[in-house]
């Protein structure tokens, strides 16, 4: 009995220095754009992306906090965004129409500024959740936009007891300022993590684990999102994709 515990834990201490092995083999034959283009096939094998229309209802779980179920409305052809929710028993919508922002509260366009500042209301934050939103569902493909820089070395790293094919992104000044690890499952290509730093040296910033898929309009997108800080490992929150459509 002890003799077979012992060629299990030979076997997977193999298995895994193989694994490892085969990984690294990989890290030091591909380089950042080739690692980018594999995931896209997989994640996105028709391009579909660039054309997308659809509808994403997103639940977000965060603790202490109530459940938030949020309705997102893309069009890329027509230029569209919109978010929907609902907080504190008040429906609030955001709309970005090409140029055009709307916004509303329980129906109306006049939103007094006491209410604009509590649900902070503006035209600038609809902008941003429009970025925030067809950035994170737009992934990997995303990173092809112009001001993204992608690093030719592909690093091997292994996180959370499995190894990955790491994409080191930074971004042009007038894009952003954070850099992002994106971790790529070594066989398939899948996305199953990503991570950003404000600042690396201070490992501040945050990492996502995703699990699960959904096949939305032939793109396979995240289902799960987990939130934790990079620095303490705190549990920020989950959000799902439970529910999609097309427009």
């Amino acid at each position: 009995m002890f003799l077979g515990k012992i060629n299990v834990m030979t076997r997977y201490i193999l298995f895994s220095y193989l694994l490892l092995t085969f990984t690294k083999g990989i890290a030091q034959q591909i380089t950042g754009e080739q690692l980018l283009e594999n995931a896209i096939q997989y994640h996105d094998p028709d391009g579909n992306w660039q054309s997308f229309k659809g509808i994403l209802e997103v639940t977000m779980t965060t603790p202490d906090e109530k459940r938030r179920i949020s309705t997102i409305k893309i069009d890329f052809p027509q230029r569209f965004f919109e978010l929907s929710y609902s907080q504190d028993g008040n429906d609030i919508l955001q709309r970005i129409h090409k140029n055009d922002c709307t916004l509303s509260l329980n129906g109306s366009n006049s939103i007094s500024n006491e209410a604009k500042e509590e649900y902070r209301l503006t035209c600038d934050r609809a902008k941003l959740m429009k970025d925030y939103y067809t950035y994170l569902y737009g992934l990997p493909m995303k990173l092809k936009n112009p001001g993204t820089v992608i690093s030719s070395k592909v690093e091997s790293k292994k996180f959370k007891g499995k190894e990955y094919l790491v994409l080191k992104t930074s971004y042009e000044e007038a894009v952003g300022k954070d850099v992002w690890y994106f971790y790529f499952d070594p066989k398939t290509y899948a996305m199953e993590v990503y991570q950003f730093f404000h600042d690396e040296a201070k490992n501040d910033g945050e990492y996502i684990l995703l699990s699960g898929e959904e096949t939305v309009s032939g793109i396979k997108m995240p289902k799960t999102r987990a939130w934790y800080y990079n620095k303490d490992e705190n549990y920020l929150g989950t959000d799902v994709l439970t529910k999609t459509s097309s427009l």
